[in-house]
C-alpha cells in the first residue's frame, strides 16, 4: 500500500512562519515598499495531518504577536505574522539524525554549493 507523502507517519510536522517587526503607530505598516527587520521560525508541530499541523502552527506563531512597549521611549511595537512558509511532514521517528526537512534545488555550479556552507565558528551568534 502507497503511503501517501503529505501525511507523517508519526504524527511529526515542520512549519515555518515569517514575523516582521512594526511599530503599531507607523502609517507605513502595510506599505508594500517599506523595509521591515523579519524572522522566519521553524518548529515542529504534533499532528495527524497537514490542515491540523497549519492550523497549530498559525496558533503557535499568534502567541509571538502580543504588542509591547519596546525601546527607551517605550513605544508601542509588535512582531506581526505574515503567514506559513513552509510545512513538510516528519517521515521518521524523531531521534538523532532523524531528518525532518530537505529542500530540493536547480542545478548550481560547484563553486556556488560551496558558498552554502560554513564552518563550525560560523554559526555562533
Amino acid at each position: 500500500m502507497a503511503h501517501d507523502k503529505n501525511i507523517s507517519p508519526v504524527d511529526w510536522y515542520v512549519a515555518s512562519y515569517l514575523i516582521r517587526f512594526t511599530e503599531i503607530n507607523d502609517p507605513n505598516n502595510e506599505d508594500p515598499e517599506e523595509m521591515f527587520i523579519s524572522w522566519e521560525n521553524t518548529i515542529i508541530v504534533r499532528a495527524t495531518d497537514l490542515d491540523e499541523a497549519y492550523d497549530k502552527a498559525v496558533k503557535i506563531a499568534l502567541e509571538t504577536t502580543e504588542p509591547y512597549l519596546g525601546g527607551p521611549d517605550a513605544t508601542p511595537v509588535q512582531w506581526a505574522f505574515e503567514g506559513i512558509t513552509e510545512l513538510l511532514p516528519i517521515y521518521e521517528e524523531l531521534d538523532d539524525g532523524a531528518e525532518i526537512m530537505w529542500a530540493k534545488y536547480r542545478p548550481r555550479k560547484f563553486k556556488n554549493l560551496q558558498k552554502q556552507v560554513r564552518k563550525r565558528n560560523e554559526f555562533r551568534q
